[in-house]
């Protein structure tokens, strides 16, 4: 009998020591596996971390006056926008602008006047590796995006288009795009992006490319700031750049007329527009304000010898109305 007890003594605690291990062994997988998963699925933690260092790579250099694109190429921060400036016009407001010191030009197949740009860029002097021009593609440009690229390539006859951009959704926007790709390795174009994409669209349009965008372009101002959708693009690793900076036409009177930004304005001893301007820079968004009057022009070119204070970066934001100027 007591054989038997010693027997069963013995046996139970084999048993335990046995499942211990086994208990161990699951263990070790099971965290094993989960170690595997993270690394996979990195936490809010890692992706932020990841975000941050990306929006670093693309911080503006107020020196030199550019950011660094992730295609390899410096952008300046300011610029100038053609929208509504035809033929003569267009390339007498382009001269003025880069007798001032202008390097940014932004015109669109849309715009109807990338020959003016083209014919104002041949004539500056300027060599063309100190100059960025971007244009872009319109939806109804998709169906044929290859014959729409050599089409700009013609008009603008400057070599190479630092900068295209497909002008805002459409049907076949993904096959324009890697089509652009294809036109980057092609030598015809440096950089490509997107104009008038917001988070829902970039989430959705992304995982179909396989280059990330170098720059977007979306409408910014004080009315309407979007600020979720900067920071969402700014952590992709991509650059910010707003059209209609100074609310656009119709609404350029009321937002340079704004209390608050001309108070700010005084304090600088600046114009109203050059504190939205610099407002802008200071949120990491590049500017490309259009006009054809030379004194505005040189005015919007005056933005690095004064800086906001971060009250004053608060008293703009706080102007904030959603208030979308263009349908885009």
């Amino acid at each position: 009998m007591k054989k038997i007890i010693g027997w069963g003594a013995r046996w139970m605690k084999r048993a335990v020591v046995f499942i211990v291990f086994l208990s161990v062994c699951f263990g070790l997988a099971a965290c094993g596996e989960t170690t595997q998963q993270a690394g996979n699925d990195p936490t809010p933690t890692t992706k932020a971390k990841e975000g941050e260092k990306k929006m670093a790579e693309r911080a503006f250099n107020f020196e030199t006056q550019t950011v660094m694109l992730n295609s390899g190429y410096e952008i300046p921060l300011n610029g100038i926008g053609t929208y509504s400036l035809l033929e003569e016009e267009c390339e007498n407001a382009l001269t003025e602008a880069m007798s001032r010191g202008v390097r940014l030009i932004d015109t669109a197949f849309m715009y109807h006047n990338e020959e003016s740009v083209g014919a104002a860029v041949r004539k500056s002097g300027i060599p063309r590796d100190e100059l960025f021009v971007t244009t872009k593609l319109y939806p109804n440009q998709f169906n044929d995006p290859e014959a729409a690229i050599d089409e700009a390539m013609k008009k603008l006859d400057i070599e190479y288009i630092d900068l295209m951009l497909l002008h805002h959704p459409g049907d076949g926007d993904v096959a324009a795009y890697k089509a652009m790709e294809q036109a980057v390795k092609q030598g015809k174009i440096r950089s490509i992006g997107l104009s008038n994409w917001y988070i829902k669209e970039l989430k959705e349009f992304l995982p179909q490319v396989e280059t990330t965008p170098a720059l977007v372009q979306n409408e910014i101002h004080p009315y309407y700031q979007d600020d979720e959708v900067i920071e969402y693009i700014h952590s992709l690793g991509i650059v910010v750049q707003g059209w209609y900076p100074l609310g656009g036409r119709g609404h350029t009177r009321e937002l340079l007329g704004d209390e608050t930004i001309v108070k700010i304005a005084e304090k600088h001893k600046k114009s109203a527009a050059q504190v939205i301007l610099r407002w802008n820079l200071q949120k990491g968004v590049v500017v490309i304000p259009g006009s054809s009057n030379p004194d505005h022009i040189q005015e919007n070119t005056e933005l690095y010898d004064f800086e906001l204070t971060k009250e004053e970066m608060k008293q703009i934001n706080a102007l904030d109305r959603h208030e979308k100027h263009d349908w885009y």
